[in-house]
């Protein structure tokens, strides 16, 4: 594994902090709207946030109905400048800082004021999944001989085969023991779009699936595991080469 380092022109275009919950069945959606009110100032603009549900209706001798519905499940707040996004669902909370990342210390401790902000008015259960993800483009200039000079784990064709590779997909869950938790380590290669360089994607999403009490200091001390844990999938993950392109 090449040398773990703070990169001054790191990769990172996403990283984000989520919390999931659960919410007595009568919580209304107005209670996340409320938050607003006290963030306003560093979180002027609100969106509302929708999912799309799916109904399929089946009766015998006719061809199955399709409805499809919107509905309104929480909100995104963003800073105004559009660096810093919260989502307050009727599921749970994101916090997410957009490029350029800054260090983890800082996304952490507004991650965690704004959290308890959401436990205020949402009045959340308990916790039933953590997790830390961190989104990286890699830039690799072209041209290049092999994947291998820059991914430690990079797509493998048949030796039989043509050797040029237009498009690959790779996703990965390993488990760490020490923390019961997992780390899906997604690595894609982006539609070219430039033609001096290609880019990957390195998608690392640290989780773990358990209940946890909101007046414990466990699920935040284990997300501070899952920062250290994404560092070293993160540097395990990639060469010396493309580090020099980050520095």
């Amino acid at each position: 594994m090449v040398a773990p380092r703070h990169l001054p022109k790191a990769p990172i275009t996403e990283a984000l902090v989520d919390i999931r919950v659960k919410l007595a069945a009568d919580t209304e959606l107005a209670k996340l709207g409320s938050i607003h009110e006290l963030i306003v100032d560093e979180y002027p603009k609100r969106k509302e946030r929708r999912r799309r549900e799916f109904r399929f209706e089946f009766k015998e001798g006719e061809r199955p109905r399709q409805t499809a519905t919107d509905i309104a499940d929480g909100y995104f707040y963003i800073s105004s400048d559009d660096k810093q996004v919260v989502q307050a669902r009727l599921d749970g909370f994101t916090f997410s800082r957009l490029k350029p990342y800054e260090k983890w210390e800082s996304m952490r401790d507004e991650a965690r004021r704004l959290w308890q902000l959401y436990v205020k008015f949402a009045s959340p259960e308990f916790i039933t999944r953590i997790a830390v993800r961190y989104i990286n483009h890699l830039n690799i200039p072209l041209p290049f001989l092999d994947f291998a000079e820059y991914l430690t784990a990079p797509p493998i064709v048949p030796p039989d085969l043509p050797q040029g590779v237009g498009s690959f997909l790779t996703r990965v869950v390993v488990i760490e023991p020490n923390l019961g938790a997992s780390a899906a380590i997604t690595q894609a290669l982006e539609p070219q779009a430039q033609k001096d360089f290609i880019t990957i994607i390195l998608d690392i999403d640290v989780f773990k699936q358990a209940q946890f009490a909101l007046d414990s200091n466990e699920s935040w001390d284990l997300l501070e595991a899952f920062r250290d844990f994404k560092n070293k999938i993160f540097f395990g993950s990639v060469t010396e080469r493309i580090l020099r392109l980050c520095e």
